[in-house]
């Protein structure tokens, strides 16, 4: 009579273990995490270059109401989004307000007719390796953040932003010094 060989099963409880040691190493290898991005919390700066070649530092606007627009002219609701964001800082051009995108996901050239059709007047930066977009930690385009003059965020807006929307947003972020 053969025997056939029987590995013992390792129990539910050994299994546990093995894969919280995996998820703690893994932790440990990818160092420090992200500085969190949130509501009351200073923004990640942008920099870089914009669509218009220029060098760009979000730094600079300190003392003024931001609008980060995370799009792309491939975007359907970013496309759609456009006009607003072009009244709303013609609109709000007196306070200050300043719009910034920030190119993501799709390739320059376009975007730049894209804007440049649409009358924009602001500038956006190309994020071509995704270093923006991962600090902001953006979920999806369209994508906006509210930034007041002290360089904190007051407000994210996922997805396509209305005028009601954007003007409650704003109005957080519009204070006066």
């Amino acid at each position: 009579m053969i025997r056939s060989a029987r590995r013992p099963v390792p129990t539910l409880p050994a299994i546990a273990l093995v894969i919280v040691v995996g998820l703690l190493l893994l932790v440990a290898a990818c160092g420090p995490s992200a500085p969190e991005i949130g509501k009351g919390k200073p923004v990640p700066n942008v920099a870089g270059t914009t669509l218009d070649g220029a060098a760009f530092d979000l730094a600079t606007l300190r003392g003024k109401p931001v609008v980060i627009n995370f799009w792309g002219p491939s975007c359907v609701p970013c496309r759609t989004e456009f006009p607003l964001l072009v009244t709303k800082a013609a609109q709000h051009s007196a306070d200050g307000l300043v719009i910034v995108g920030v190119l993501t996901d799709d390739p320059v050239d376009p975007a730049r007719a894209f804007a440049t059709e649409h009358g924009a007047t602001w500038a956006t930066v190309i994020d071509p390796g995704g270093a923006i977009k991962a600090a902001y930690r953006v979920l999806g385009r369209p994508q906006s953040y509210f930034v007041d003059r002290n360089g904190v965020l007051q407000s994210i807006q996922i997805g396509e932003v209305n005028d009601a929307d954007f003007e409650r947003q704003y109005a957080a972020i519009a204070g006066h010094q």
